[in-house]
């Protein structure tokens, strides 16, 4: 018979270094993605190192391991990984915190998973870097809103995407759902409450708190070496 293999987790795990910008100004505080990698760590008790690159030159200094010259990647060993989707779904692999192991389960996680990047952050930061730029007419709200109020409609039945319980799914969905436009953007009580739950959760906390004291000790830093 023709099946799904199961998920095989490893017996000892790898250091997992997260890297990202040694700095950022205050407004992607909170959200630079190596926060992504960070909370699913802590959800799934995966020890992590961070490592940086520098600032100011971040469009080309580290193209030999992000081609788009973003942050975050991740390593595992030997294992190197950019895009915080791919490091997401590696990380999910190695616990079943994050991935239930069952075909079913795995399936159904996999599947919101990529929903929340395609269908969703897709549509959304597009139409919030529109916003952003000052734009009178934003030619996507229709489609963002389509998409949101479908978002409500499933979330209005369930407390979690995907097998019964909490997955990467929800870490993914909850993180493009919190950025304060998108959150502010019509009334939707499910996606609310859903946002508010998932992001409550103590290893969210801790990721976010985390990333933000990081930056704070840069500008401490930065403060110190211009002085």
């Amino acid at each position: 018979m023709i099946g799904h293999p199961p998920i095989t987790r490893p017996a000892t795990m790898s250091e997992l270094t997260i890297w990202t910008l040694d700095w950022v100004p205050d407004g992607p505080r909170g959200f630079v993605r190596d926060l992504r990698l960070r909370w699913a760590c802590e959800e799934a008790g995966l020890p992590y190192t961070v490592r940086t690159i520098r600032f100011e030159d971040r469009d080309t200094n580290h193209l030999d391991r992000q081609p788009f010259g973003q942050v975050p990647f991740l390593d595992d060993g030997g294992l190197q990984l950019f895009e915080s989707g791919a490091g997401l779904l590696h990380l999910a692999r190695k616990s079943a915190t994050l991935m239930p192991s069952d075909p079913v389960g795995e399936a159904d996680t996999l599947q919101w998973t990529l929903a929340a990047l395609n269908s969703i952050e897709m549509v959304s930061v597009p139409w919030w870097f529109l916003g952003m730029s000052g734009r009178k007419d934003n030619e996507l709200t229709g489609w963002v809103t389509k998409r949101l109020d479908q978002l409500e409609t499933v979330l209005r039945g369930r407390e979690w995407l995907a097998a019964g319980r909490f997955t990467v799914a929800d870490l993914l969905m909850a993180d493009v759902l919190r950025v304060r436009d998108v959150r502010a953007f019509g009334d939707r009580p499910a996606t609310e409450a859903y946002v508010a739950r998932i992001t409550a959760r103590p290893a969210f906390q801790k990721a976010h708190a985390d990333q933000m004291g990081f930056y704070e000790a840069a500008d401490r830093d930065r403060a110190t070496t211009k002085g």
